[in-house]
């Protein structure tokens, strides 16, 4: 290496060459140091070869690397995070609550491969990481990309952020043998220690304190100045990956592995295991470690361990049919009731809400927990001024589950269940076998409104940046919105843009940066506008299942028209979509039967370019757009085939219809093929359809 005093004198060539050797060396001592804990030089030492690399930097700024160790340090803010889109969607997990729910999950895996009980089937575990996941690309190497996840689809450019966290390389090492391109997938978290430090000098400087390491760190990488992150100590482990080329084969674990030697720290505690017996005492034991780890965790991560295996199970909704969360226990803690007020729902739904003295569960201080509905107030005879028990269900949702009898003091009062909705005063009426009295206010009903108008904007419908739980209300009280399309009016009209700028917390700023929002989501995903409706019991997997059956806005608004007037032929087409039960076309229904419902979409949908839903499989198949029905016994189980036809762009009918265009027999085939034949539908055998199926 040159001495300090040559750089002066030094060529651009030496120079480029240097730097790049300094990048790798100081990359190299950072993870023996940060991740390690294995340093081979001293501070001195260490401080010697940042300062060179600094000094080079600045005679010659146009070569500073995207790797160059001063990123570890951060860079000026920035004024807002850009928009990633991710190639390879961001899902979330299924959760299993108990052993139980662990045995069905391998079970249904088997059922799903039609795999025998001598089949083995191999499962890697690994706990689960209680951060904020994050997705970083590298080109031929180099990180050229930080994402979050975001709503899974779209998330924020954080790279200047992930560059100052030492867990996260710069690039990636060669023994490795790094791709052409890889996005790595993983969680950014805050160990204890460093959480702890961190809130001892917020404390100091007059700062609130974060309640939780996974808050402190969420809120660490989205500093718009990531000079800040480079001082709060964030740390990283790897587990998943989204784009690759060359595409990942062989086994999980082996990715794992091969991580590592990438530079990456993927969890120490991970496991193999073969049986739902081995998983449930993994699920233990890392259970009994769980407070001596020195960073949080909520649970142990399964997955299928073989990469084929794993594509060939695919996706339902937005989860791996091939992993699962095996959540751990909710704590429980008691505190007192101190009230029961009712809260009312998007869909009118009465919801008693416990007001609790303030109680800290699994590090988030709680002050209000669900007692899910009339009846549960009543079988627990839960009283005003008893001391009960709550948990977090899965760690999240806090609920009343005990109430110490024992304990009650004298003036403890039953709740009476009120009949009247307490903020419209309309009836609140419960229909004969449900458990929850709703509002028949509809819209009419502020509560209903607000909550509706919530939903349309949350994350999984609109994902509208800027407006949130706060905005809604203050933008309905001003009477600025009242609908969905109102809120897109807002971008419209300078007068309303004058009139938002004149509300509390709303300055030009901000109300430039809700405009840009908006106009970046009037292009959307039809099953998004569906979701956003907040039609009774369409959830996001139920809007993505019509979207992908009926196409396109206009055909699905076509059809929704018909269910509206009880069409026979449109309600036999809604009941024969694979996965649409009786309760969610009676819901369809009523709403389309409602003119005002149907005036709302129109209006909202005047606003929007709406597309048809994007197809699992981008290239034309002989079977997408087609409908297809699959009958008597087949070799794959149903699942798979179903599955198999959904990523080949087809959709799945559970009956035969004129709108039919395969039917696909297998041994046995009954009635549905007898039906396609009178109707003069194609008829498949099994080995036709897979045979099809392997060419397209």
């Amino acid at each position: 290496m040159s001495d300090v005093g040559t750089v002066e004198t030094m060529q651009r060539d030496e120079a480029a060459g240097e730097l790049e050797w300094l990048a790798g060396e100081i990359a190299r001592h950072d993870r023996l140091y940060h991740a390690l804990d294995a340093p081979e030089i001293s501070d001195a030492d260490y401080d010697a070869l940042r300062r060179r690399n600094a000094a080079i930097e600045a005679r010659f700024p146009d070569l500073v690397r995207a790797d160059s160790p001063a990123l570890r340090v951060g860079a000026p803010p920035v004024e807002a995070f850009g928009k990633v889109a991710h190639a390879v969607p961001m899902l979330s997990l299924d959760n299993a609550m108990a052993d139980e729910d662990v045995v069905e999950f391998i079970a249904r895996i088997r059922r799903f491969l039609n795999l025998g009980e001598g089949d083995p089937v191999a499962i890697s575990a690994e706990p689960k990481i209680d951060g904020l996941s994050c997705a970083l690309r590298y080109e031929d190497g180099l990180l050229v990309r930080g994402a979050t996840r975001g709503d899974g689809t779209t998330g924020e450019d954080i790279t200047a952020n992930v560059r100052t966290i030492f867990d996260i390389p710069q690039r990636l090492a060669a023994e490795g043998d790094p791709p052409a391109l890889l996005e790595v997938r993983g969680e950014i978290f805050m160990h204890h220690a460093d959480f702890q430090a961190l809130n001892r000098r917020r404390e100091d400087n007059g700062d609130p304190v974060f309640a939780n390491p996974r808050n402190a760190a969420a809120g660490s990488v989205r500093q718009l100045d990531s000079r800040i992150t480079a001082r709060r100590r964030l740390r990283f482990f790897a587990y998943a990956w989204g784009e690759a080329e060359p595409a990942i084969d062989g086994s999980y674990s082996a990715f794992l592995d091969r991580l590592e030697r990438l530079g990456f720290n993927v969890n120490p505690l991970r496991r193999l295991c073969r049986t739902a017996g081995e998983l449930v005492e993994y699920h233990r034991e890392i259970a009994s470690m769980r407070h001596e780890l020195g960073y949080d965790i909520d649970g142990v991560v399964l997955k299928i361990d073989d990469i084929a295996l794993q594509r060939r199970l695919g996706f339902v909704g937005r989860a791996p049919r091939w992993a699962i969360a095996h959540k751990f226990e909710a704590e429980k803690v008691e505190t007192r009731l101190l009230e029961i007020r009712i809260q009312v729902g998007r869909t009118g739904a009465l919801t008693p809400v416990a007001e609790l003295e303030s109680v800290t569960v699994g590090g988030v201080v709680v002050s209000r927990a669900t007692l899910h509905n009339q009846d549960y107030i009543e079988e627990k005879d839960i009283r005003v001024g008893d001391i009960v028990t709550i948990q977090r269900a899965g760690d999240v949702i806090p609920q009343v589950v005990t109430v110490d009898v024992d304990r009650r003091p004298e003036d403890a009062r039953p709740f009476i269940f009120p009949d009247h909705c307490p903020e419209c005063g309309s009836l609140a009426i419960r229909p004969e076998g449900e458990a929850v009295r709703r509002c028949t206010g509809g819209l009419v009903c502020p509560a209903q409104l607000t909550e509706r108008l919530r939903h349309f904007v949350s994350r999984e419908a609109f994902d509208i940046e800027g407006l949130g739980r706060k905005q809604v209300p203050q933008l309905i009280e001003a009477g600025l919105i009242r609908e969905p399309a109102d809120i897109f009016r807002l971008a419209r009209d300078r007068g309303t843009l004058d009139r938002l700028e004149s509300l509390d917390g709303w300055a030009e700023k901000k109300v430039q940066k809700l405009v840009k929002a908006l106009d970046e989501r009037r292009r959307i995903g039809l099953d998004r506008v569906i979701y956003g409706l907040g039609i009774r019991f369409v959830g996001e997997t139920n809007a993505r299942l019509l979207a992908r059956h009926y196409g396109s806005l206009e055909g699905w608004r076509s059809a929704m028209l018909q269910i509206g007037t009880s069409d026979e032929e449109a309600l036999a087409e809604l009941n024969g979509i694979d996965g649409i039960g009786p309760r969610i076309v009676e819901a369809l229904r009523e709403f389309f039967a409602e003119g005002r419902n149907v005036e709302v979409l129109d209006a909202l949908t005047g606003e929007l370019q709406v597309e048809a839903v994007a197809m699992p499989n981008g290239d034309a198949t002989p079977f997408s757009g087609k409908t297809l029905v699959f009958t008597g016994s087949l070799a794959m189980s149903r699942a798979e085939a179903k599955a198999r036809a959904e990523a080949l762009g087809a959709k799945v009918a559970g009956s035969v219809s004129k709108k039919t265009d395969f039917v696909i027999a297998g041994a046995d085939a009954g009635s549905k093929a007898r039906k396609a034949a009178e109707l003069g539908i194609d008829v498949l055998s099994e080995a036709q359809w897979m045979e099809m199926a392997a060419t397209s």
